[in-house]
Order: structure tokens, then sequence, then C-alpha cells
């Protein structure tokens, strides 16, 4: 999809419900009814994303693209403002206060990139990928197993097969048509085209192996006639996608501004290209430091970081090892957080698994899948690995950066513990107000956390990984500027790859994930990474200068995951008003 990074912000959205408790504050509980007004927009227009994180009653919907959905949403959207406008006018209490004002700026927010995206940007979806988002929702370990048979349900309305429903694939090019109508709209980059073309088969039998794996009844009919609409797809998207795909990936500039805010970020191109380029220096500088004592004791014949990183990688776990050894760098994370008192671990274990192929071709990183936030039973969050990405030649490639011991510390301490699963097992087991936790998200706040979680370990990891932290630190501050850059056309796509193989030694597979990430997957969101984290440090910095002494890390960090996914504006006031004056 053209403008992936929106919705990648809305789906996520979709995904925070939360699980709330009997005994909640009775603010909480009225900011809760007042959520409700987006809540039920979201629902009933992306029902797969809310019935995958615990909405019940959703299981079997799915969403039906249509030409005037888009008008359809920012109308619904628009008169929900009218009555959250109107309840901030006459409300006193200050939670509920500034609850609402998260959601209004949240609902402005989505209107305001429906209609620029709208006005610029032709609507491409990959559909084979949409398709198989909705059914993994419910073929999935920790869905219920009564749940999973509504799978069936939602394929055949999928394919068409449901009285009362048109294939989907039908109505994506139904929809693609008719905006070609429109002049002056462009295409989706070529890059992003081609790449669908080579990964869409692996979303097709990533469907049915789902079924199989989960034993369902029924579907084979239904499969069979979607693996002929989306083979009849992706001709389409061969045939009349691909002519109209720009070679210039580039967003329009207020498209950009959009995805910038969409992912919390609030500097301009150039003031973040300078923060990046002078972190990037920094760090570059102390890495050198640290791999010179690693190559004394490894005894390498050269003390260049990128010669260190590149031997290190060299001693590549054997795939029986992975999890393994990634279990057990967690039980030594969580030991060392207990023992030195950093935050407050929950008493449920971390899941950390591999993922298949079609998970790969849907997010091709490392990444935490949430638990679900509502209704939750017991459901944890999952730190998942890739197994590879797809080269621009659609051969595959795999990666070398995740599968040696000096690299599972952070990221294990980002995806896991303390970090991204630490973010959202907070909000199941201590319970916030559905506004932070839905409607307040945003990649800044998320990210920063994760970044900042493997800076709070960095002290007490061998040299080695040490090192490795401090390459992946290097490579966030480089997303800082080569994004924008790559945007305003003053870096090339092939320079970035090589840019960040040479310097940032990242493997071809991993190096290739950042450049489509910067320049069609999600342009904008790489640059929260490094953003948030230096804005929570500062505040970190900030706290303790206020409270001398008295400053505590772990009640620090226990009352930061306590207060859901604020933006770091929002954040800071309440830090500083709250646990700072109150301690």
């Amino acid at each position: 999809m053209p403008f992936r990074a929106l919705c990648v912000v809305v789906c996520a959205a979709v995904s925070g419900f939360l699980a709330l408790e009997a005994q909640q504050s009775s603010w909480v509980e009225r900011s809760n009814q007042n959520t409700q007004l987006l809540l039920d927009i979201q629902a009933r227009y992306s029902p797969e994303g809310a019935s995958r994180m615990g909405v019940r009653g959703l299981d079997e919907q799915i969403s039906i693209p249509s030409i005037d959905r888009p008008e359809r949403v920012r109308h619904d959207t628009q008169e929900a403002l009218k009555q959250l406008q109107a309840r901030l006018a006459v409300e006193r209490d200050p939670l509920v206060k500034q609850d609402l004002e998260i959601l209004i700026g949240a609902a402005e927010r989505a209107n305001h990139a429906s209609l620029v995206e709208e006005k610029y940007l032709l609507p491409y979806d990959n559909v084979a990928e949409t398709i198989f988002q909705g059914i993994s929702a419910l073929l999935e370990d920790q869905v219920a197993p009564a749940r999973r048979k509504a799978a069936v349900a939602r394929l055949r309305k999928y394919a068409g097969i449901e009285p009362g429903f048109q294939p989907t694939t039908d109505l994506a090019e139904e929809i693609f048509r008719e905006r070609l109508k429109t002049p002056g709209l462009i295409g989706p980059p070529k890059a992003e085209v081609e790449k669908d073309l080579a990964q869409m088969d692996q979303y097709v039998t990533g469907i049915g192996l789902l079924f199989e794996k989960y034993k369902i009844n029924g579907y084979e009919d239904a499969y069979g006639k979607l693996k002929t609409e989306l083979a009849q797809y992706k001709d389409f998207v061969r045939q009349q996608v691909l002519p109209t795909a720009r070679a210039d990936f580039r967003l329009p500039p207020e498209v950009y501004k959009i995805a910038l805010e969409a992912y919390g970020v609030d500097y301009t191109p150039e003031e973040l290209i300078r923060i990046g380029h002078e972190g990037f220096n920094r760090i570059q500088s102390q890495m050198q430091e640290v791999a010179a004592k690693v190559a004394k004791e490894h005894s390498l014949p050269s003390s260049d970081y990128r010669d260190v990183i590149r031997a290190l990688k060299k001693d590549q776990l054997p795939a029986d090892q992975v999890m393994p050894v990634y279990h057990e760098t967690l039980a030594d994370l969580e030991a060392i957080i207990r023992r030195e008192h950093l935050v407050t671990l929950p008493d449920r274990p971390a899941i950390i698994r591999i993922a298949s192929a079609a998970e790969t071709a849907q997010q091709p990183a490392p990444h935490m899948q949430p638990p679900p936030l509502i209704n939750n039973h017991g459901e944890r969050g999952q730190f998942v690995l890739p197994a590879g990405t797809v080269g621009p030649d659609g051969k595959p490639i795999k990666y070398d950066d995740f599968t040696f011991k000096a690299a599972t510390w952070t990221l294990t301490a980002h995806e896991a513990r303390p970090g991204h699963e630490m973010q959202f097992a907070a909000m199941v087991e201590r319970g916030v107000s559905l506004a932070r936790a839905v409607y307040a998200f945003n990649s800044t706040n998320v990210e920063g956390w994760g970044l900042y979680a493997e800076w709070m370990m960095y002290p007490y990891m061998p040299d080695d990984a040490k090192l490795i932290s401090l390459q992946l630190r290097l490579q966030r501050a480089a997303r800082e500027f080569l994004d924008p850059e790559l945007q305003e056309g003053k870096i090339t796509p092939e320079a970035a790859l090589k840019f960040l193989e040479d310097d940032v030694v990242l493997s071809p597979a991993f190096a290739t994930e950042e450049v489509d990430r910067f320049t069609f997957r999600m342009p904008g969101q790489a640059v929260s990474y490094y953003d948030g984290y230096t804005r929570l440090l500062q505040l970190r910095t900030d706290a303790e200068k206020a409270l001398g002494p008295k400053f505590n890390a772990q009640k620090f960090h226990d009352f930061i995951l306590s207060q859901g996914l604020l933006p770091p504006a929002l954040l800071r006031k309440v830090v500083m008003n709250e646990f700072v004056a109150g301690s």
C-alpha cells in the first residue's frame, strides 16, 4: 500500500485495546466511555484488527474495500469529534480532559492524513498480505480453538463465496481502476510493487499452511477459489499496477510530513538529519573504544569496529541452538534486572520464536507481536525473529545479524525484557485508560522505550555484546538521517545500501530491509527510534537532576510503564508534575 506508514499506525492503534479490571478508578471508566466513540469506528471499518486483539463478536467479519470508504470513515470520525469536543468543553477532571485531548488529536490527525493520501496517491494494496493478516489473526497459537473456526467464515467472505460478498481482489481492482480516472494521482513505488510480486505467493501458501496447522475443516473450496483469485490479482498487479508505478520512490513533501507526524515525530527533515549525523559520529567513537577491547580479548588482527563485528558474526549459531541461546540470554537479562533493581518484572514468562515465511514477508525485521489487551486470558506478547528477506532480483537473502551470541543481548532487551514485552505486559497487568493505550500510541514513544531498554542493559553486557549494542544504536542514528535524506534526494537507495553494509556493518539482507523501510515500506517510521530514545534519555537526566539522591531507577521505570503509551511531550509533563513532584 503506498502509504503503508499510516496503515501500520492505525492497525497498531486498533491492536491496542486494553483489558481493564472492575476495580478501576472512576476517571478511567469515564475516559473509556469517551474512547468508545473512536473504538466503535475502528471496529466497524477494521474488524480483523479489533478481533485480533480481543474484541469479541467480530471474528467472522472482514474489512470491505469501497471507493467511498475513506470518506465514510472521515465522516464518522468527524461526528465523533463533535461529541468529544463538546465533552471536553464541560469536563472538569484533569485526567479525563487529558485523555479527551489525546482522542481529539488522534482523530484530527487521522482525518487529515486520509485527505492527504486521497489527494496524492493511487489506492494500491497487496491484497494477499491483507488477507493473510486477517486469517492469521485467528489462526494463531494463543487464539482459543473455538475462535479459530471463524477463519473459514472469514475466508469465504474474502473469496466472495459467502452470499452478499464480492471477492476482495475484485473490489481492490475496481477501486484502483476508478481512481486511475483522477488525474495527477501517483502510483506506488516500482520497488514496492516488484517486491510484492516476488512475495505474493508466500502469503497464499502461508494461508493454506495455517489451516493445515490448526486442522480446520471445510476451508478447501474457499481456499481453492481464493488461490485462483489471488493468481488473477497478481496478473492484474503486473499488467495494470506496475505500469503506473513510479521509479522515484519519494513521497510528496506534504505526505512525508504527515507520515512523520503519524509516527510521533515533530522535527523537520533538516533537524533530523543534523541530530542523526551528530549521534552517528559520537557512537562511532564509542564503538572504536569497545572494539579495541574486544579485538584484544578475541586475539583479532584488526581493532577497527567494522572488522571486529564481521569477525563476531562468523560465529553463527546452529539452527537448533538459536532459540535456546536467546532464552538463555533472556534469563541472564532477567537476573540482572532483579539484581540491579532496574524495573519490576511481570510474573508471566516471555515468548521468543522464529517467524514463518509469510510472517517474514509481512515484517522482515525483528519485532514484538503484542498480546490481546482486551479480554486477555493470559495471552502474552511474542518476540518474533525473521527468517530473511527478498533482494531486488526476487531471490531470498539471509540475515547474519541476529544469529550469533553477542547479538542476542540487545535484541532481547529491545523486543522482550525490559523492552516492548514489558510495555504491553504492564498495560495488561496494571491497567491504564484506553485513550493512553490506544490513541496516544505512536512509534516514537513505543520504539523510544525499546532503544532506551537497550541503553539500560548496556552496562551489564559482555564486551562483545556491548559492541553489537552500540552497532544497533549506530543503525538507529543512521536511520535518523538516511530516511529524510532519501526522501529529499540527497542520497540514492544504492548509496544508502552500501553505507549500511560498509559503515554500519549490516548484512545485505538487513541493509535491504532498511532501505525498503525508508523508501516504501514505512517512510518516516525509522527515525522514531532514535528520536524517542534521546527524548526519554533526556527526561531521565532531568528527573535525576531534580531528585538528586532521591532518584530511584526502578520506581522511575515502573512509573514510565504505568503511563501506557504516552507521547514524549505528554510523558515529560506527567513525569515532572507527578513522579518528580511526588517523590
